[in-house]
């Protein structure tokens, strides 16, 4: 089943010759429960990409749909809530409040959407996460990678039909970026996630199912790659 399908989709900033296409006539479809890798230079479109996906901008032609809903059709309002409840945002910086505690920082959105937490499933997803005994620490207490993890934990958390990393590792050093991948990589196939990750680094990218190379705004390479879950 697909649960991300553009069409024709584009993105333009400036006018003349000024004019800039950041993502440029994309036609994608992406399969439920998939972990994809997208890659590309610097300037490439990947985050553009990212954020049309991820309901952040709009697009300028084209169609995007997620889980069923034409996002280009939504209002502001309805695109809020629809990212709030479908879409898990997993960013390079964690993004944590830093007064707030680690299990309140995983529930933050649940809440902030007027819903009950499912306290059994967070559990589960701390303790896949390994953060089994810092749910009472602050951030400033951990470690990036333990920080990262509990912003894994969070667009978890509220079982969103997508999560969308944008160079999830690029603030952690190799160890801590191959264990959080690792467990990004668990935990989306133990709660049968889909997973739409930004990396520039290729021997990461591998990791997935699939990746896709984007350049100029263009979709050139697609390759399936067969990613080990174990």
């Amino acid at each position: 089943m697909n649960v991300v399908k553009t069409s024709h989709l584009t993105k333009t900033y400036g006018e003349g010759e000024n004019q800039v296409h950041a993502v440029d006539n994309v036609n994608l479809v992406i399969e439920d429960k998939e972990f994809v890798t997208i890659v590309g230079t610097s300037g490439s479109g990947k985050s553009t990409l990212l954020n049309l996906l991820g309901g952040l901008d709009r697009p300028t032609t084209g169609k995007i749909e997620v889980s069923g809903k034409q996002l280009e059709n939504l209002s502001e309002e309805e695109l809020t809530i629809f990212r709030r409840r479908n879409v898990g945002f997993v960013f390079q910086q964690y993004n944590l409040v830093p007064i707030l505690s680690v299990y309140e920082n995983i529930v933050l959105p649940i809440q902030l959407d007027g819903n009950t937490v499912d306290e059994e499933f967070v559990e589960e997803v701390i303790g896949t996460l390994g953060l089994k005994g810092r749910e009472n620490s602050l951030p400033a207490m951990l470690s990036g990678g333990q920080q990262q993890r509990v912003a894994i934990a969070r667009a978890l958390a509220a079982k969103p039909a997508i999560i969308l990393a944008d160079e999830p590792t690029g603030n952690l050093d190799s160890k801590s970026s191959q264990d959080v991948l690792g467990l990004l990589k668990q935990s989306a196939k133990k709660f049968n996630q889909t997973v739409i990750m930004i990396t520039h680094n290729d021997q990461i990218a591998q990791l997935a199912d699939r990746v896709i190379r984007i350049e100029d705004g263009k979709l050139f390479d697609i390759r399936v790659t067969g990613g080990d879950w174990s």
